[in-house]
């Protein structure tokens, strides 16, 4: 029974798939193309015709005349002559358009065999359940704020805040907070504000002291984009988890792209075993070394 549970887990391997994919892939390549570099010589087979063919279609969704057809394959020729002779006179060597073409061709192989694997319902929910802030909902603040001018209380503004706090306080909801601090072209209060609009309105420090705030009580400085506030919260309600059948859509296209890294990722682990990768780096200069360079100037 083990031998059978060990079988199952090597065969669902995703390296496992790319090793046999990439073997697919090339052997029908070849099969098809048939195609063999001889010095001096350039063949274009049938097979490639078809691919060009294949190629144009997609491109422009209807099959390329006689004459388009024909210009394909002259343009093919063109471009198989440069390209050999840019490779014999070695101008493929270290070009970084180059080398980072052929990695990321070889990336996208690798990638492409997580991409037409599907996710069952339990894997989404475990992604969720890994991921939650991914997919988590919104946080709502309800919530009054009296704002203060830096450029207009200049150097009294922390006095004039601490002032004006401790007046809130003593108050608490007895008060027309209309009537208090500078103007400002937003309100002064708000209710079931999402947490991406506190965002938006007041900037990301001002809303992530929201989400460090006790409820009930006036609180601050609270630094924004446009200066300073005292504020209290009324009410916060945490974003909740959404159900899969809400978000399955998201929850499979990121479920996806993380399937595609980690293929990627041990695609080069498997490749970078074959090499002894050796960095020689800068020795170390030492202070004392320094200081003679200097007495010598």
């Amino acid at each position: 029974m083990k031998r059978y549970e060990t079988l199952g887990r090597f065969l669902g391997e995703p390296l496992l798939h790319f090793l046999l994919l990439g073997a697919l892939i090339f052997g029908a390549y070849k099969f098809i193309s048939n195609e063999t570099i001889e010095p001096g010589k350039i063949l274009i087979t049938q097979g490639r015709i078809e691919w060009l063919e294949i190629a144009f279609s997609r491109t422009w969704r209807r099959p390329p005349t006689a004459s388009e057809l024909e210009g394909l394959i002259r343009d093919y020729v063109r471009e198989e002559v440069f390209a050999r002779e840019a490779v014999a006179l070695g101008l493929d060597k270290d070009d970084t358009i180059i080398r980072r073409r052929l990695r990321q061709k070889l990336e996208f192989v690798s990638e492409d065999v997580a991409a037409h694997a599907e996710p069952t319902d339990e894997q989404l929910r475990a992604y969720l359940r890994e991921h939650p802030e991914a997919f988590r909902g919104d946080r709502w603040f309800t919530f009054r704020q009296v704002y203060l001018d830096p450029q207009r209380r200049g150097a009294n503004l922390r006095r004039d805040a601490t002032q004006l706090l401790a007046q809130l306080r003593r108050a608490r909801s007895n008060v027309d907070i209309a009537m208090l601090g500078d103007s400002l072209m937003l309100e002064n209060e708000f209710k079931a504000l999402p947490d991406r609009e506190v965002v938006k309105q007041f900037g990301e420090k001002f809303a992530a002291a929201l989400g460090e705030m006790p409820v009930g009580q006036w609180q601050g400085p609270t630094e924004s984009g446009f200066g300073v506030h005292l504020v209290i919260i009324a009410e916060r309600t945490d974003g909740s988890m959404p159900a899969l059948e809400d978000v399955r859509a998201a929850a499979r296209r990121e479920w996806t792209h993380a399937r595609r890294l980690e293929a990627n990722e041990k695609f080069y682990g498997t490749l970078l075993q074959r090499y002894v990768v050796t960095i020689e780096r800068p020795e170390t200069v030492k202070a004392s070394d320094v200081k003679q360079v200097a007495e010598a100037q």
